[in-house]
């Protein structure tokens, strides 16, 4: 059985701004001397936890991360509707006994302190009532992961506070579950301050994806006319929109035992979340400025690896930034050569394949980290 299964992967983008800094710029890093463009792991791993091929493939076994538990809590007591379909729709009103705002709001705060530190309770202004602030009084000051297990245990306990009326005792507000079943939460781990022997280690390591050659962020001077100005030839509307394009090296590691030991030892899930997971990589994007640059690419090539081989990035085969002609082939060249003095070094080497223009396809890729 192979530990680690690595991905060394190459795209490129057109002209985008898939994630932007605190000024709207496409986030840059520098390496090797000159400016890279950059899109962070936190971008992807959100990206492709989200998409069609995890949490619509796995949904069954797909967590919820969330700050907002007591106040789906909170509707579902005051609406008459179950814990579950008060979070596939807020506004959801149904024929369950219903209880008064004061009540559902301490169970809601009860139960959601279960996950993380709540907020201040809420205190009306000079004898005003302002919902939003009440509603975000409901919420944790931190987001908790929850798996599937403890959303139903979320789901039973508000029914049962529903029959009483009153804050669940203690003993009750034993929601936290070892079981994670949840392949999110088995790829990307959480970690719960308060109650740290629920915490779960990640076993899907992302690097953030750099451009092979120096990065440029330039600057699209925009207008938009109005329709319905018949009176003024200049535009109604005038801005500035930074964008960047660029091939991508993008490396990510899984360690398979400790993602199987997250899934509980489920063979079977662990293998639908690996193909899952390298169809995400290979074909998703994040969604940042899609409308304005549809910039939706997939991947050009994936050098896989699987193995006990020592894991390890392949990054500094970009060092010296790509500046031939043919990037693309330069920059897989690049990332072989690197391979190879690395496995000469180290006096090991993993199983590989290469994935995409005329090698291996991608239902190979997936096959090839499964098996």
């Amino acid at each position: 059985m192979s530990r680690f299964i690595q991905l060394h992967v190459l795209t490129t983008y057109p002209a985008s701004n898939l994630n932007r800094d605190d000024l709207g710029r496409p986030k840059t890093v520098k390496m090797g001397g000159c400016q890279r463009l950059r899109v962070s792991s936190q971008s992807l791993k959100r990206a492709w936890r989200t998409s069609e091929h995890i949490s619509g493939a796995l949904g069954d076994h797909f967590g919820k991360r969330t700050k907002e538990v007591g106040k789906y809590a909170y509707f579902a007591l005051t609406n008459g509707v179950t814990f579950a379909e008060s979070m596939e729709d807020i506004a959801a009103t149904g024929g369950l006994a219903t209880l008064k705002q004061a009540a559902a709001a301490k169970i809601a705060r009860a139960v959601a302190g279960v996950f993380a530190k709540n907020k201040a309770e809420y205190k009306a202004k000079a004898d005003a009532f302002v919902e939003k602030d009440f509603l975000e009084s409901l919420e944790t000051e931190q987001m908790a992961h929850l798996n599937p297990v403890e959303l139903a245990a979320v789901g039973k306990l508000v029914e049962a506070c529903r029959e009483t009326g009153k804050e669940p005792e203690k003993e009750a507000l034993d929601l936290l579950r070892g079981e994670a079943n949840a392949v999110d939460v088995a790829m990307f781990g959480r970690m719960l301050a308060s109650r740290p022997e629920y915490n779960v280690e990640a076993a899907v390591q992302v690097a953030h994806a750099m451009t092979v050659h120096k990065g440029v962020v330039e600057d699209d001077f925009f207008t938009a006319v109005d329709d319905l100005n018949r009176d003024d030839a200049g535009a109604g509307h005038m801005g500035v929109a930074e964008f960047g394009a660029g091939l991508f090296y993008l490396y990510v590691c899984v360690d398979r035992d400790l993602l199987l030991e997250n899934l509980g030892g489920d063979e079977d899930l662990c293998n639908r979340t690996l193909g899952a997971l390298a169809r995400a990589v290979y074909t998703v994007s994040p969604s940042g400025k899609q409308n304005s640059f549809a910039s939706r690419a997939v991947a050009s090539y994936c050098v896989a690896e699987k193995g006990d081989a020592h894991a390890r990035t392949l990054a500094e085969a970009f060092l010296k930034p790509v500046n031939g002609e043919d990037m693309l082939a330069d920059a897989l060249a690049a990332l072989e050569s690197k391979r190879e003095s690395f496995n000469a070094i180290l006096g090991e080497e993993a199983a590989s394949m290469v994935c995409g223009h005329g090698r291996k396809t991608l239902k190979d890729l997936c096959d090839f980290i499964t098996e």
